[in-house]
């Protein structure tokens, strides 16, 4: 499934192109509509929101009043922020339960209209970025001729949004609505055309190869849930690489044959993590890493070498170069790391060794996943498939936030006084 996000600064016209693109036949959600849906009666949405700013807020009918919500919010920045801070994660969240849900149809295109795509920082949740601008000008004239605005309202809500000659090098197609009304619709006919061309020409699967679950201990993710967000975020497989523990990644792979690659994550002798994937037998914490990658061989599994670079688990690289020829996979974009040089070496070590490349979130909360993957050709869902879609594969990653790592230590809290 391609998954398309449809952005543009306010007045743009990207709406339009919204309605163009569900005219023929395109599942299309907007922000707007979920931010409608975080907020209805009775929602925990609504409830945060009154009690963050004025219980009053109310219609007769029991109803948010947006207007006036917008009238608080406007000209108070910090404001905003509260807004956004209760409303960003619940919209998110419906957009990915509504990803999955069409995923489960089997919805070869799916397109989410984001005005604040790169605002937030979430292009790298998609496949392709489709972005609709218009000359300031005419952004301008729309809002107050057509939306009511007045004139300096409208210029502050421009100002607040990115620049649009910065979004237009971030993005995949630019639809440039400078012209008539059917010139737009052209021209969203044709970037449609192009996107779904693309589907056909480039199939592709992206795979999560290095992340956790409640099976590791520091961790709280059910590994369902991990699976409905992977699949959310568009992944197509993962592979689940508890601390030491096999059971979970086996149970898994049990229940979504298709879906999951069974994984360990060793801590060798060294005190440096080895993984195991496509393994069968669990491997005991404090083997030495040689017998570590020759257990993994043995059980007809592929040894990957994580964050060869991290400090602690990864040694800081002192066996890098000794153990990186003995493994199928270096892992060149791990997104926990938030040292760009340390997955810089990883890559050159994959380099230097002829080593395949591989990409993992490490993903210990759900929020983590989709931050890194490997994209490939689809392929059955076995050692030596994997290992011949690696050679044409590409990486892609972004970095978590720092603050994922104090879900980590929660977790690790728990843990030692029973969860």
């Amino acid at each position: 499934m391609l998954s398309v996000a449809l952005t543009g600064n306010v007045a743009s016209g990207k709406s339009t192109v919204a309605q163009v693109w569900r005219a023929a036949g395109v599942p299309v959600v907007s922000a707007d509509e979920l931010s409608r849906r975080a907020v209805e009666p009775g929602t925990p949405g609504l409830h945060a929101v009154l009690e963050a700013f004025d219980e009053q807020l109310l219609t007769a009918d029991g109803e948010l009043d947006r207007p006036r919500l917008g009238e608080l919010v406007f000209s108070d920045a910090e404001a905003l922020k509260r807004l956004e801070s209760i409303l960003h994660p619940i919209i998110w969240q419906l957009r990915d339960q509504w990803l999955a849900d069409r995923t489960a149809e089997g919805a070869p295109l799916v397109v989410s209209e984001i005005p604040l795509l790169f605002e937030v920082d979430r292009q790298g949740d998609f496949d392709r970025v489709v972005l609709v601008d218009a000359p300031d000008d005419e952004r301008l004239r729309r809002l107050v001729e057509l939306r009511g605005v007045s004139s300096d309202d409208a210029r502050r809500m421009m100002a607040a949004q990115m620049d649009p000659v910065a979004k237009r090098a971030k993005s995949d197609f630019v639809i440039s609505n400078d012209g008539a009304p059917d010139e737009l619709h052209a021209a969203a006919v044709e970037v449609l055309r192009q996107l779904r061309d693309g589907l056909n020409e480039e199939a592709t699967m992206r795979i999560d190869l290095h992340l956790h679950t409640e099976g590791s201990w520091d961790c709280l993710s059910d590994p369902e849930a991990v699976l409905e967000r992977a699949l959310a975020k568009g992944l197509g497989r993962i592979a689940i690489t508890d601390h030491n523990q096999l059971h979970v990644a086996l149970r898994m792979a049990e229940a979504h044959p298709d879906r999951i690659i069974p994984g360990e994550e060793v801590k060798t002798a060294e005190g440096i993590d080895v993984i195991g994937l496509y393994l069968s037998e669990q491997i005991p914490k404090g083997t030495p890493a040689r017998e570590t990658i020759e257990r993994i061989r043995d059980q007809g599994g592929i040894p990957y070498l994580p964050h060869p670079y991290a400090g602690g688990k990864g040694g800081e690289g002192r066996l890098a170069d000794t153990l990186a020829p003995l493994c199928d996979i270096v892992e060149v974009f791990n997104a926990r790391l938030h040292k760009p040089r340390q997955n810089q070496l990883a890559e050159q070590l994959a380099a230097r060794h002829g080593r395949l490349m591989g990409a993992g979130s490490d993903a210990h909360t759900l929020g983590e996943l989709g931050r890194a993957y490997a994209v490939v050709p689809p392929h059955p869902n076995r050692p030596e498939a994997l290992l011949a879609a690696l050679e044409g594969g590409q990486i892609v990653g972004t970095a978590s936030s720092h603050l994922v790592h104090l879900a980590s230590t929660w977790a690790k809290v728990r843990s030692r006084w029973g969860r």
